[in-house]
């Protein structure tokens, strides 16, 4: 299949211009849409859309006591799926839960969330990466800056631009305890990065990302040309919508204040992984799913 979207290919960065719509649904169809037109504008000009108070109060304990119930069984355990920070034995993320556990099964299968993703994407969807990130009070490490699709693209072999990330804050968003950061308008640009994928690149980039991460100059212009970068804050509930390719980062927590959230890739049967563009072997099930790759039916 044609790369559209070739990246670490050689030492020199270049920006492309995305070769994709955003909103994959025609636009004639928006009074069908389960958000507003104006949320619809909004994500397809930013690459980003919040949406406060998605989840009741109730809904939010429940999933809050879900990761940390997680979190204490997964102190002791030794799997790739479970991630650590680099320099201590912190859990900086669990993987594949929507698979793993019965619970984020059912929120992956929330129908609330489909009819949004279903409509942004123009077709039905299955889950390609799914995700609980901590971030603790004074120890939480930063993500840096980088477009998913870029690694999903190079690594995983996701051919084109048609996938949608979903953050489900499970703790209150400050603009001080490493939330998460996007850059306006990044999504219309693809930066191809510097570097070459050596396998098995995974086992160091979940715990700090060295390839795939754009240089200053790319990340500085995109910024200029966004108007800067926004801070989506707001209330444990909220979640974000996010387009593959937006960039976006955040920084480290040094405050008193935990900063968790469960982070969830939909994308669209009709965009199925091929072999990765770098050539590379397939990272695992639990990173970029392909064998359990099933449409999502619902659960109201």
């Amino acid at each position: 299949m044609e790369d559209l979207y070739p990246s670490r290919q050689n030492n020199k960065p270049e920006i492309l211009k995305r070769k994709d719509p955003v909103i994959h649904t025609d636009r004639s169809k928006d009074n069908q849409a389960p958000i507003s037109k104006e949320q619809l504008d909004s994500y397809e000009r930013n690459g980003f859309l919040q949406i406060e108070n998605f989840f009741s109060s109730q809904e939010v304990t429940d999933m809050q006591n879900g990761i940390f119930e997680l979190q204490d069984s997964s102190r002791d355990v030794t799997s790739e799926k479970v991630i650590r920070e680099p320099q201590s034995e912190e859990i900086r993320s669990i993987f594949h839960v929507h698979n793993d556990d019965n619970y984020f099964q059912k929120v992956a299968n929330d129908q609330r969330l489909l009819d949004i993703v279903n409509h942004l994407l123009g077709s039905d969807v299955y889950i390609h990466q799914s995700r609980i990130n901590y971030k603790p009070e004074f120890s939480g490490k930063e993500f840096d800056w980088h477009s998913d699709f870029e690694t999903w693209h190079v690594e995983d072999g996701m051919p084109r631009m048609r996938g949608v990330s979903l953050s489900i804050a499970l703790s209150d968003n400050y603009t001080f305890n490493g939330p998460l950061m996007l850059i306006p308008g990044s999504h219309n640009y693809y930066v191809s990065c510097a570097g070459e994928t050596p396998d098995d690149n995974y086992k160091g980039s979940l715990q700090k990302q060295k390839l795939g991460v754009p240089d200053h100059d790319s990340l500085r212009w995109l910024a200029d040309q966004g108007g800067g970068i926004s801070v989506p804050t707001g209330k444990a509930g909220s979640i974000t919508l996010f387009e593959s390719n937006t960039m976006h980062g955040s920084s480290g927590n040094i405050t008193p204040y935990s900063r968790n959230n469960l982070f969830m890739v939909y994308n669209s049967v009709e965009n199925a992984l091929v072999r990765p563009y770098s050539g590379g072997k397939e990272r695992p099930e639990f990173i970029a799913v392909r064998e359990g790759a099933a449409t999502l039916s619902g659960i109201r």
